[in-house]
Formats: C-alpha cells, structure tokens, sequence
C-alpha cells in the first residue's frame, strides 16, 4: 500500500528574472519614446484638433479644367408674345395652358373706330368712282365739241379753197374785179388759219381732258389703297397663333381695353429647349459665345453650347442662353430648375488639390500636413474648376493639406492633429 506520491516530487530549481525585466524595460523606454514625442509636438503646436474634424487632401498633378458653375431653369427657345394690332376691346379665346397649333385663332379685337373709318374711307372711294365717271362723260362731250369745230373749220377751208380756185379762173378771164379776187384769197387764207388753230386747240384740249382723267384715276387708286389698309388692319384684328405649342401667361383679362402694340399672351414653343443660366458678375469677362457646357437634367448629364450672353448685369448675375448640342432631350419641362457647368479652358500637367473651404481664406495660405503637426505655409493657385483648384506655388505634388474651412484655427502657425 502506497501512503502518498512523494517518493515521486521532484526538487526544481527557480529560473532566473533577468529575461522578464529586460522585457519590462524595452516596454518602459517605448512608452516614455512616445509620450516624449507627444510632449514635445504638443508643446511646439499651437492648437490642437481631432485629424477626424478636418478634411485633408493629396496634391496631385494632370489635367484641370477650368468651368463655372451655374444654377438656371429650362426654357422654350421660341416663346413669342402676342400683342394688339390696334386699339380695341379685346376678346380672348383660349386660356393658359391651351394647346394651340399654328395659324389657330386666339383672340379678337373689336375696334368700333376702325369699322368706322372703313365705312368712310369707302364712301369716299364711291363718291370718287362716280366722279370719275362723271368727268369720263363731259371729257367725251367736249371731244365732240371740239371735233365738231374741226370739221366745221376744214369744210370752211373746203369751201374757201374752191372759191379761191373759182376766182383764179374768173380773174384770168376777167369775170370778177380785183377787189373780189382779193376777198377770196383773204378768205383761202383765214380758212386755213381757222383750221390749223381749231385743230392745234383739239390736241391741247385732248390732251387737258386725258390728264384730268388720270388725275382723277389716280385718286381713286390712292383711295382704294387707303380702304385695302383699312380692311388689312381689320382682318388683324383676328389674332393667330406663330407655332405649335401651348398658351404661357394671359397678360389682360377677357373684354379689357388694350391699346395698340400691348401684349396680350405668351405663347411656348414645345418644338425646341434651351437653358437660361444665371452666371456670377465676376465670370462674366470669362463666358464666350460658343463655350461647351455639361447641363445635369435629373441626375444626367446633357452636353450644350453657350449661345448667348446678356450684354447686361442684374442682381450682380449674367443671363445666358445654352443650346442643347442634341435635338430632343427627354423628360424636360419649362421652367424645369437644373444646374450646369460652363467649361472655360483646359489645362494640363498642372498642380492641383481638390477643392474646399479653405479657399474662403483667399487662397493665399494653406495648413500642409506631416506627420500630425500641420503646418501653416503661404501657396498661389490659379484657376479653379466645380472640383479642383490649381496650385500656382507653395506645394508639390503627393504633399497633404487641409482643404477644410480655416476658420476654427484663428491664424495659428502650427496645429496638432491627434
């Protein structure tokens, strides 16, 4: 029988604690390293933040592209105004939102003084035509007065020349006196003479009669064309649509009074879009007709070319117009809101940061990072896009800087972030 198991122990000698303590003090002197470091950094930095409040971003180098952003709204690239022809109560007939197509009536314009007008412009006219026919009938009554005193003069010199040649005969045979001869070539004579006047009288009277005929004739026609204008402005007064589209705005109420050339209604052309964009004041000597520009349209982005500038500033911004580059886009709508880049130059192998609050300090200064201390530096930069800046001077490419707003840092020249 066995009473316990220490015939079995066996006597073991301790291991030496110098392995441990060298362990201890390596963990000793690194901790004191660190907290050293820590000492040292936070005694050299002014303020001190969280790397997780501030943004940081790598400098980098390749191609930037310079464009302005814009806010604007879409709208129709033909909407005409229709205005009152003349002066007149006013009879709508269609309403906002009406669809219309081209040559569709829309309104009526009543104008009481110009029917008027008409109606005396064309008694005038037939007042004028019996006029004219009136002279037309005492033209013909003194051209037959005045032939009948043709024909009666040529019979008198018929009959004075054969009396002239009756006394030749009778004065060789001397049947008559002298006296008698005489009288008969002094008649030979104021017969031709009353002939050639009477007819000489005929032509100029021909002639007075054919020009106040004409005369006559012209103030008919100046008068017929003074009634045409007239029924010209009245068929006016019937208003129809330029294009296929819709009615915008109604710009007076049903029967109102309008004067002549006041707008009644915008019409929209649905056909054809085009972007109105309000550019800042300051981009403004930047901006060229023909610049290309990327419209984002419900999440998508449509290209575009600039077509025209507003010569005019208001409220500090720039109105322009942009030109889909495609013919339809679909799912768009007046007055539909959307934003836009306008891209005014490209520019590569540049150095460049993205872009951030920290521009709001000027874009003269900038906080670069090493390590955990940030340290303040002056940069330049240059150009500037929606998303990226250029840096002219002050940084290198694949250097950190803080790209988030400076203003929590009060000028301090170096930050710690931990």
């Amino acid at each position: 029988m066995i009473k316990d198991t220490s015939a079995q122990d066996v006597e073991v000698a301790p291991k030496p604690k110098r392995r441990k303590f060298i362990v201890v003090a390596l963990l000793a002197l690194v901790a004191i390293a660190f907290v050293a470091n820590a000492i040292v950094s936070s005694s050299s930095a002014e303020r001190s933040f969280k790397r997780a409040s501030v943004q940081i971003a790598t400098v980098e180098t390749g191609e930037l592209i310079s464009d302005v952003v814009a806010n604007g709204r879409i709208v129709a690239a033909n909407a005409p105004q229709v205005y009152s022809p003349e002066q007149g109560f006013v009879e709508l007939l269609v309403n906002a939102g009406d669809s219309v197509s081209f040559g569709q009536e829309l309104a009526r314009v009543e104008s009481p003084e110009l029917a008027n007008q008409l109606k005396q412009e064309r008694s005038e006219m037939n007042r004028l035509k019996g006029e004219l026919a009136r002279q037309e009938l005492d033209s013909r009554s003194q051209a037959l007065q005045l032939t009948k005193q043709l024909d009666i003069a040529q019979v008198d010199l018929e009959a004075a020349e054969r009396e002239n040649r009756r006394a030749q005969a009778s004065i060789k045979n001397n049947l008559i006196s002298q006296i008698d001869f005489e009288k008969a070539v002094d008649d030979l004579a104021r017969a031709k003479l009353t002939q050639k006047h009477a007819k000489e009288e005929v032509a100029i009277a021909k002639d007075r009669l054919n020009f106040e005929l004409e005369s006559a004739r012209s103030t008919l026609a100046r008068q017929a064309l003074v009634v045409e204008e007239i029924e010209r402005k009245i068929s006016q007064l019937s208003i129809t649509a330029s294009v296929n589209g819709v009615v915008g705005n109604l710009l007076v109420p049903a029967k109102a009074l309008v004067s002549k050339n006041d707008a009644l209604m915008t019409l929209v052309d649905l056909s054809a879009y085009e972007v109105e964009l309000n550019v800042a004041e300051s981009f403004a000597n930047d901006l060229a007709i023909g610049m290309a520009t990327e419209i984002n349209i419900g999440g998508e982005t449509v290209k575009g070319t600039l077509s025209a500038i507003s010569p005019e500033v208001e409220n500090r911004q720039v109105k322009t117009r942009v030109r889909f580059n495609q013919d339809a886009v679909a799912g768009i709508r007046q007055n539909q809101q959307v934003s836009s880049r306008i891209l005014l130059e490209s520019k590569a192998d540049v150095i460049k940061v993205r872009r951030g609050s920290f521009l709001q300090s000027g874009g003269f200064i900038a906080y670069k990072v090493e390590g955990d201390l940030a340290h303040k530096i002056n940069i330049t930069v240059g150009v500037s896009s929606m998303r990226e800046v250029e840096i002219l001077s002050g940084l290198q490419a694949n250097d950190q800087i803080i790209v988030s707003n400076y203003d929590q840092f009060e000028g301090a020249e170096t930050l710690l972030l931990n």
